[in-house]
Order: C-alpha cells, then sequence, then structure tokens
C-alpha cells in the first residue's frame, strides 16, 4: 500500500463530501473530474441551507435584519477571498458569476474605453475558449489584432516567442495559470513582469490554479487575476475578478442596473464606488457566502499540504499510466499540477471514458474547451484524469486497474 510523505487525514476529509460515499453502477465513486467541476463539502453546503433557512434576503437595499445579516455575511465573504489571495483592498475582490463571466467583463470593459485599431492582444496556445472567444470578440469589434504564443510538444509556454510578440501595441496579456488540459504551470509572474515593461496589462486565468496552490496577487503583481467557486469546492455561478483599484476604476461598467449606481435620472446616471460599480443587479448571494465556507475548508487543511499531497497522486498516477503499453501522455512540462492527459492507440476517448464509468470512474473526455491546443498535437482529444485532496493512492490504482481493463476489451 502506498503510504503518502504528506500527513492529511483523508478518512475525515472524505467523509466531509456526501457524494464520496454514492455508488456507481455498483461502484464505489471514483471521482476524478476536479478540473471539471469539484466536489462540495458538507460545511459548503450547511452555508447554503442556512442562508436560505435564516437569512435569505436581498443585500445592501434593506434596513431590515435580515437584509443587513444578509449584506454582511456577504461583504465578510469579499474579506475572505481578499484575505486568500493577498488583495490590498476589499474593494478589489468583484463577485461575478465565474471565470467565464470575469473574463468577459474584463474584455467588454477594457474594449469599451481603451481598445482601438491596431492594437494587439497576446494569448496562448493553451488557453481555455473563455479566455480565447472574449478577445477574439472585442478584436474583431475594435479591429485589434489577437496574437498567440506558441508552446513546445511537452506543453510548455515558450518565453523567447512570447517575449517577440510583445511589443508597445500589446494592450493586455491574457494567460492562464495552469492548464485546464495539460496541467503545466505556467511562469506567469515572469509573464507578468515582461508584458508591464512594455506598458501592457495582465489578466492571468486562475481557474485551475486556485484550488491546488497558493496565490498572492500582490506578489505577482497581475493587474486581473480571474477564477471560479465551483473548482474550489464551492457552489458553481459564482466566481472572483480580482483588479487593482485604480483600472478598475478607471474601467466603464460591464452592466447597468441596480446597485452599481449612485444616482439616476433620465438625463443622466453617476456611477456607484467599487465594488459595486461592477456588480449590476442581485447577485448569487448564497454562492457568494459559501465561498467563503470552501476557503475556509481549504484553510483549514491547509493549502500548501493540498499542493503537496496533490503532486504526490499526480507523480504516482504518471508513474502508473506510463507502464501501459500504447499510452501517450499529453502535456508533460516540468511543473505541472494535478492533471494527466492521454490519449490509447488504437482506441478513441470516449470509449475509454464510457467503459471506466460502468465501473464507477468519472473521468473527462473530449477537447476539454481547448480545441485550439487539440489542433496544435493533432489529436481529436484526450482522456483526463484530475485530482483533488479527497481522492487516494488507493482510487489511483482502482483507476489504472479500469483503464487497462477498458484497453483490452477495445483493442
Amino acid at each position: 500500500m502506498i503510504h503518502s510523505k504528506t500527513i492529511l487525514d483523508i478518512k475525515a476529509i472524505r467523509s466531509d463530501f456526501p457524494i464520496l460515499s454514492r455508488e456507481i453502477n455498483g461502484k464505489p465513486l471514483v471521482y476524478l473530474d476536479n478540473g471539471a467541476s469539484s466536489q462540495k463539502p458538507k460545511q459548503v453546503l450547511d452555508t447554503i441551507s442556512r442562508y436560505y433557512e435564516y437569512e435569505n434576503s436581498n443585500i445592501h437595499r434593506g434596513i431590515h435584519t435580515l437584509s443587513q445579516e444578509a449584506t454582511n455575511a456577504y461583504e465578510e465573504s469579499r474579506k475572505t477571498v481578499q484575505t486568500f489571495i493577498n488583495a490590498k483592498l476589499d474593494h478589489e475582490v468583484i463577485f461575478t458569476a465565474g471565470t467565464t463571466e470575469s473574463i468577459n467583463l474584463v474584455a467588454a470593459s477594457i474594449g469599451k474605453k481603451h481598445l482601438q485599431k491596431g492594437d494587439e492582444i497576446i494569448i496562448s496556445t493553451m488557453e481555455h475558449h473563455s479566455n480565447i472567444v472574449p478577445w477574439q470578440m472585442i478584436c474583431e469589434e475594435k479591429g485589434a489584432i489577437l496574437k498567440v504564443v506558441p508552446i513546445n510538444e511537452k506543453g510548455e509556454f515558450l518565453m523567447n516567442e512570447f517575449e517577440q510578440l510583445l511589443s508597445e501595441k500589446t494592450k493586455l496579456v491574457a494567460v492562464t495559470h495552469v492548464s485546464n488540459t495539460l496541467g503545466t504551470i505556467n511562469p506567469v509572474k515572469e509573464i507578468i513582469q515582461k508584458s508591464h515593461q512594455k506598458g501592457a496589462l495582465v489578466l492571468i486565468d486562475g481557474a485551475q490554479a486556485v484550488p491546488h496552490t497558493k496565490v498572492d496577487v500582490q506578489d505577482l503583481d497581475c493587474d486581473f487575476y480571474v477564477f471560479s467557486g465551483h473548482k474550489m469546492f464551492a457552489p458553481t455561478g459564482v466566481g472572483i475578478l480580482y483588479g487593482k483599484e485604480n483600472i478598475l476604476n478607471d474601467l466603464p461598467p460591464y452592466q447597468g442596473g441596480g446597485d452599481m449606481i449612485k444616482t439616476v435620472t433620465f438625463e443622466k446616471t453617476t456611477y456607484n464606488c467599487l465594488p459595486h460599480k461592477m456588480e449590476a443587479g442581485t447577485p448569487n448571494i448564497s454562492g457568494g457566502i459559501a465561498l467563503a465556507s470552501a476557503i475556509d475548508y481549504m484553510n483549514s487543511i491547509g493549502i500548501e499540504k493540498i499542493e503537496a499531497y496533490e503532486h504526490e497522486l499526480l507523480t504516482y498516477a504518471t508513474a502508473q499510466i506510463k507502464q501501459i503499453e500504447g499510452v501517450r501522455i499529453i502535456g508533460e512540462a516540468n511543473k505541472k499540477a494535478s492533471v494527466l492527459s492521454f490519449l490509447v492507440e488504437g482506441t478513441h476517448p470516449s470509449d475509454i471514458g464510457m467503459i471506466i464509468d460502468k465501473l464507477g470512474i468519472a473521468i473527462r473526455t473530449g477537447h476539454h474547451c481547448t480545441e485550439p491546443l487539440m489542433n496544435r498535437f493533432e489529436i481529436p482529444g484526450t482522456a483526463r484524469a484530475s485530482f483533488a485532496f479527497y481522492n487516494t493512492f488507493e482510487e489511483v490504482d482502482i483507476f489504472i486497474t479500469a483503464l487497462k481493463r477498458a484497453i483490452k476489451m477495445l483493442l
């Protein structure tokens, strides 16, 4: 039996996640699709239930007790996020519906005020569609140019190529911190430094980083950092846009409506201060409050321990899968997070996924919302196992055994 060097009470942790006790097709659930969405501990589920049972009310607008309680809980959650990512100010933390809306907000607001014909935006080959399409849309609208940093065969960001793309025309660089398909951990701090030398703003897509590693936005010096709650053990429909105060103050609002205004007349509207200027309408209040519970839960385990344990799982799984004949790993960067993407010669990823689902194992198959990346490797897609701190070495063994069985059936 494999024993982790990182001390975690895995049995206690797993007991906090009710869904992990499920059986699928008569087999214990082995959930290895954390890159798509993570499971939720009962502490988070209890927070959602408690809000609707005892505090349900709209926020920022009422003087009655329920509204005040809900508002206080929501704003305390903002401060929890601030501390978690080490933002300088709590109003630099903007609640959104998730990473996708956060990126669209930045793209629309920057495009509206600062993007001109001939300006350039740089992304990388390994981006998720949510960090490609919004930039394509705003470039098309404004006549700007989208440039793409290539990667090598191991799935690593090519810094020299990036530096050649950077110019005085570069207005913004938008790159992922951790690739959802490859697991590659990008050198984002160096990317930010080199971008700033050219006067470009930088947005970091942290959706796959925040659940697995410590993020310090002040140390990174990024202008924007975005992530989703549902990948970090919180509910769907809530996410974060961090932005530097001076930059957010300079940008026009993304949407108009309630809460983002100071005064409204038919002649003119004046906008509210941060963070409310960027938060039009009634938000996902319960989700925002529960996001703080998820952060508290991660902190109770320790983000450094989470990162170390998941690295052990990935290392073990990688060594095991490499022993299977015909397996090709897609993404072998020197610095990786807990993602294992692979192909089996002579099989289709979907067939692999369907067969091992019958054995109770959940993995993801397809292009993982990274079609251009698949085109780069000239493949239709991959099978992807992605790990979280509640996964075990025994589950890796079950997965490997099931994979071998599936291959035997298909070949």
